[in-house]
């Protein structure tokens, strides 16, 4: 059984740096890729982020140099660094992993940015 777990997330200033962590309870190679999304309220989840087996990356426009997803085979584990971060980041994060035509997600963690 697939589950991913994140965390990291919290309350941070406009500006501020905060680190999301995604563990796998599988093998991560096992994925053709995995990624961040996020949802704010009342509305839809969107993509932040993809990493290939390879390493390729993918961002949302709105992230693009603020923004970096990377991976650590060995811990199981992806990461999204965030920087610069802004109210209009507040959101619920979702970590996801695809294999084939199966997509698996975590249970989210809540990213809010206030003064």
């Amino acid at each position: 059984q697939v589950q991913l777990v994140e965390s990291g997330g919290g309350l941070v200033q406009p500006g501020g740096s905060l680190r999301l962590s995604c563990a796998a309870s599988v093998n991560i190679f096992s994925f053709n890729s995995m990624g961040w999304y996020r949802q704010a309220p009342g509305k839809q989840r969107d993509l932040v982020a993809t990493i290939t087996t390879g390493g390729s990356t993918n961002y949302a426009d709105s992230v693009k140099g603020r923004f970096t997803i990377s991976r650590d085979n060995a811990k199981r584990t992806v990461y999204l660094e965030m920087n610069s971060l802004s109210p209009e980041d507040t959101a619920v994060y979702y970590c996801n992993a695809k294999i084939f035509a199966n997509n698996y997600w975590g249970q989210g963690t809540q990213v809010t940015v206030s003064s």
